[in-house]
Parts: structure tokens; C-alpha cells; sequence
């Protein structure tokens, strides 16, 4: 079986997890069309005809511009267990990076990176090699990281394209341990939230319970993590409170009562359906109320654990016992996993009186709805650094933006060289949660991160600037770099923890003082000297 080959398309939407807005909004407008051309064979007037036809017109095209977004973004996930490897060299078939339509997210989930004590510390000074890997790939693409948040072995990263920075705000991540009565972070889960055009969404990162018989107790520990996870945001506290709620990672549920011998014969036969009965994650959504409201593609692509490493072959090497002797081969399971859910549609009791019914509704979902569709759900069996292959997803994000203003606009003013200082101003276009704390950071074209800045300086200090008010700062030029390049400036929000304005580039020249300082050869008469 081609693991590439496209699974059928899943869509769910902020008005219902079970219909399509657009399969909605469609039938209401065929609806409506009908009654239109009823009325056009029954009345007798043109005039009566020209205006019913006017009226059911205009009323189906309001309804068409109600339930329907006008703007699409893809969203590439990817979920590993790398089992404390380190990176491949290359990531870039891993993350599809030359698709069309081209990609607008990243958000990728590790479980199981190094984590030994001195590995750990190392990390936290510096970037892991996973996340390196990850970025210096990304960064030459235009992607810039949003934010990450490590636990122990598990480890979240979110990337986005480079323009789509200043409409990604109000960014939290957070965790939760359950692996060892909780206080060891080697199982658990971290999640990343924000705003993404004024939608709610949030990212979950679990690497749950081990081994056949921990059913219940994954469910529990899943169940534990979507309860208890606060992100100290008032209108979306916790997971299930966004609009639209990502899971992924090595959620470890196995494929019960079937032995070793009929699962590789229905895998190597491509009879994966045969399985799908006895996949825990399946059998437990029957049962549990919480897991239903999560969506997931169809299982079309081989177990991904487990493996020899280095190779496509499932587990040939039996566990060793604690007495050094050889134990039952790992049977394959589907322990890694990308679901999905949209926010349901509060629902009025049949108890409530109208008044009460009219405002336990969530109106927002009907004026800013959004549409998610699985595009593909697969894997890929290249990769062998360890004994689980990397589970990739892909989807269509359809929404109708809540805004698409910047909240600052920064610009440079003037030429720029490291010869003289330099000048830029910044305007607030609509009120925020300023503060003295923020910063505007001067970014080579190509940068990897927030932090990732040449210079930065502080915005106005003292009194907060009025909404467009122009605000002049100036930049030292011993800051500035020497050799010059394209760059871009970028308002970082010390509240919402991002990018919420950013230039369009510039050209900063090379500098006199790159040639005296021997940086660069002198340039005579066309010749270098």
C-alpha cells in the first residue's frame, strides 16, 4: 500500500461536529433557489416577480455569506516517538515542504527525546537538536517558530509562515504529568494555544500510559489532561473551551485479542480494516462520551510500532525481561495518533424559556465559523531512527478572519547602515494590553524564532502612546550589523508573548566600517583589493 496515497477527506466545523457548515448553508440555498423559481412560475406581475425574485435572492446570498469563510489555511502535522534518537539529517519529506497548496502551519509533536538529567539541562540552555533540525529547515522556507513547550521527553513546536506572525496573538502553552504518580514528566501532555485571526486554537502534545492492558488508564490520563490543563485565559481556560482543539502524540492504545500471526498477515496483506474493531482508541470512543466529540481520519496506513530500527521490518527482537531473558515480541499497534475536535454548538435545554435559550447560544461560532478538513492521514516509513514511524496529517482550515488589521505598525525610516544611527517608528492601530516591557526587535529575512534578533530596542518608555500616534525611536549604529542584508522589524508584545507588527523588508547597505574593519575587501575602481 502507498502510504502516500490521500485518505478520503474529513471535514468538521464550529456549528456541529457531525455536519458540514457548507453541506448546510448549501442546502438551505437550494432551498431557497426553489421557492424562488416557485415564485416565478406562480406570479402573474412582473413587477410582484422582480421583487420576490429580488427579496429570496438577497436573503439566499446573506445566507451563503453567513455560513461560508472566504479564506483558507493548510495545516501540517506531524507526531514522532523518536525514542531518544537523535534527528535525521534531512526532515524535509517529513514536512511536505514542496506541496501545493503550500503550507501555512507547522505543529509538531515528539515524544521520548533525550531527557537524561545532563541532556535536559543542556536543552534548557540551549535549543535541542530536534528543535534545531526543525527550524533550520523551516527558517530558509520562511517559517518562523510561534512557540514551543518541552516536558521532560515530550516536546510541542508550532511554526507558521513568516506573514501570518502579527495575526497569531495571546500565545500560553502549559503541562501536565502523569507518568509516575505524576512527578516525573515521562508521560503526560503539553499543549500551546493562541489566536489565529480571532479564532481559539490549541495544540495537545500526549505521550499516555504504556502496554496492552492500560486501556482505562489511558483514557483516564487523556481525560485527566483535558480537565485539569489552565491557561490563565479568561474566555479559554482550558483545552476543550477553543473553537478548534488538535491532539496528537503516542497515545499507546493497541490493538486487542488478536494475535501476532493474524495481525502481520492482515498488515501485509492490506486487509487494515480487519483491525479496526479491535483498536482500543476505537473500541473506547464507543464508551466514552468525551472521546466521540474527537474526530479522526481513517486508519488507511500500516501500524506505526513497532519497528526494528533502521528498517521497515515489525518488532523481530523479543523485550528482554528483568532476569536478562527474551520476551514476547511487541505485537504492531496505531500508538500514534492525530485527532481533532471543533467546538459543538451549545445546545439549549428543553427546560430553558426562550429568553434563557437565546443567550445559552454561542453566537460568536455563527458570525466567525470555521471549517476544518482532513486532507491526508498517513505515515512515513522512511524514516528509522526509531522504533515508531512518524504519523503525518494534513488539513484544510477554512475561517472568516476576526480581524485582519495589525494591532502596530512599524516601519524603518531612511536609508540603514552600521555608518550613522538609524530611525523607526511604530503607530498603535487599535487599543491592546501595551506595556513598557515590549520591544521591537530588528530580524535578518530568514529568522528562526522571536528571540532570534540582531538588535532590539525598547519601545517608548513612560507614558503609552495614543491609538496612531507615531512614535519615533531611534536605533544606535554600533547595533546595526556591518555587512548589511535584507531584514525586517518586528513589534514583540511582552502580554501576548508574540510578534504583533512587523515591517515589510528593507535593504540595510554594507557599512564603510565593514571594509575598515577587514570584513569585506576594499573595492577599487571596480576591482577588489
Amino acid at each position: 500500500m502507498d502510504p502516500w496515497t490521500d485518505s478520503p477527506r474529513v471535514r468538521s466545523d464550529s456549528m456541529s461536529s457531525s455536519a458540514s457548515q457548507g453541506s448546510r448553508s448549501k442546502t438551505v440555498l437550494r432551498q431557497r433557489l426553489s421557492q424562488l423559481m416557485t415564485c416565478i412560475e406562480d406570479l402573474s406581475s412582473d413587477d410582484e416577480a422582480s421583487e420576490e425574485v429580488s427579496r429570496t435572492l438577497d436573503e439566499a446570498f446573506q445566507l451563503c455569506g453567513r455560513f461560508i469563510p472566504s479564506d483558507t489555511f493548510r495545516l501540517h502535522m506531524v507526531t514522532w516517538n523518536v525514542a531518544t534518537a537523535e534527528p535525521p539529517e534531512d526532515v524535509t519529506a517529513l514536512l511536505q515542504l514542496d506541496v501545493q497548496p503550500p503550507t501555512d502551519l507547522y505543529a509538531i509533536g515528539l515524544q521520548e527525546v533525550n531527557a537524561t538529567p545532563v541532556r535536559f539541562i543542556s536543552d534548557l540552555i540551549v535549543e535541542d537538536s530536534w528543535s534545531h533540525v526543525f527550524m533550520n529547515t523551516l527558517a530558509p522556507r520562511g517559517f518562523v517558530k510561534v512557540t514551543s513547550v518541552r516536558m521532560q521527553g515530550l516536546l510541542l513546536l508550532v511554526f507558521a509562515k513568516q506573514a501570518h506572525l502579527p495575526y497569531i496573538r495571546n500565545i500560553r502553552t502549559t503541562y501536565t504529568r502523569t507518568g509516575i504518580f505524576g512527578y516525573w514528566g515521562n508521560k503526560g501532555g503539553v499543549s500551546a494555544r493562541f489566536s489565529f485571526y480571532g479564532h481559539m486554537v490549541c495544540f495537545l502534545n500526549c505521550h499516555l500510559a504504556a502496554h496492552m492492558n492500560y486501556t482505562l488508564q489511558r483514557v483516564d490520563e487523556f481525560e485527566h489532561i483535558l480537565e485539569t490543563q489552565d491557561f490563565d485565559i479568561e474566555d479559554t481556560p482550558q483545552i476543550r473551551d477553543h473553537k478548534v482543539a488538535f491532539c496528537l502524540g503516542d497515545l499507546n492504545f493497541r490493538i486487542s485479542d488478536h494475535g501476532l500471526h493474524f495481525l502481520r498477515s492482515s498488515i501485509n496483506s492490506g486487509r487494515l480494516n480487519l483491525l479496526w474493531d479491535k483498536d482500543q482508541l476505537n473500541m473506547m470512543k464507543k464508551k466514552e462520551p468525551f472521546l466521540q466529540e474527537f474526530e479522526e481520519g481513517p486508519l488507511n496506513f500500516k501500524p506505526t510500532y513497532k519497528f526494528d530500527r533502521n528498517s521497515d521490518t515489525y518488532d523481530t527482537s523479543g523485550s528482554k525481561t528483568w532476569l536478562g531473558f527474551n520476551g514476547k515480541k511487541r505485537k504492531p499497534a496505531w500508538t500514534d495518533r492525530i485527532l481533532w475536535r471543533v467546538k459543538p454548538k451549545s445546545l439549549p435545554s428543553e427546560d430553558d424559556d426562550d429568553e434563557k435559550a437565546s443567550t445559552s447560544t454561542d453566537d460568536g461560532q455563527d458570525e466567525c465559523p470555521i471549517l476544518v478538513t482532513q486532507d491526508k492521514y498517513t505515515s512515513d516509513m522512511s524514516y528509522g531512527v526509531s522504533d515508531h514511524k512518524p504519523v503525518i496529517a494534513t488539513f484544510s482550515v477554512e475561517l472568516k478572519k476576526g480581524y485582519d488589521t495589525t494591532l502596530v505598525h512599524v516601519s524603518p525610516v531612511g536609508v540603514w547602515s552600521a555608518d550613522q544611527d538609524a530611525l523607526l517608528t511604530y503607530t498603535v492601530q487599535e487599543d491592546f494590553m501595551s506595556s513598557t516591557w515590549d520591544w521591537i526587535g530588528l530580524y535578518k529575512v530568514g529568522f528562526k524564532s522571536a528571540s532570534d534578533y540582531e538588535t532590539f530596542v525598547w519601545v517608548r518608555e513612560g507614558e503609552l502612546p495614543e491609538i496612531n500616534e507615531v512614535i519615533q525611536i531611534s536605533v544606535d549604529k554600533d547595533e546595526i550589523p556591518l555587512l548589511g542584508g535584507q531584514y525586517v522589524l518586528g513589534y514583540y508584545s511582552t502580554n501576548m508573548q508574540s510578534i504583533i507588527g512587523l515591517s515589510t523588508s528593507f535593504q540595510i547597505l554594507e557599512s564603510k566600517r565593514a571594509v575598515m574593519e577587514g570584513l569585506v575587501p576594499e573595492d577599487v575602481n571596480g576591482l577588489n583589493k
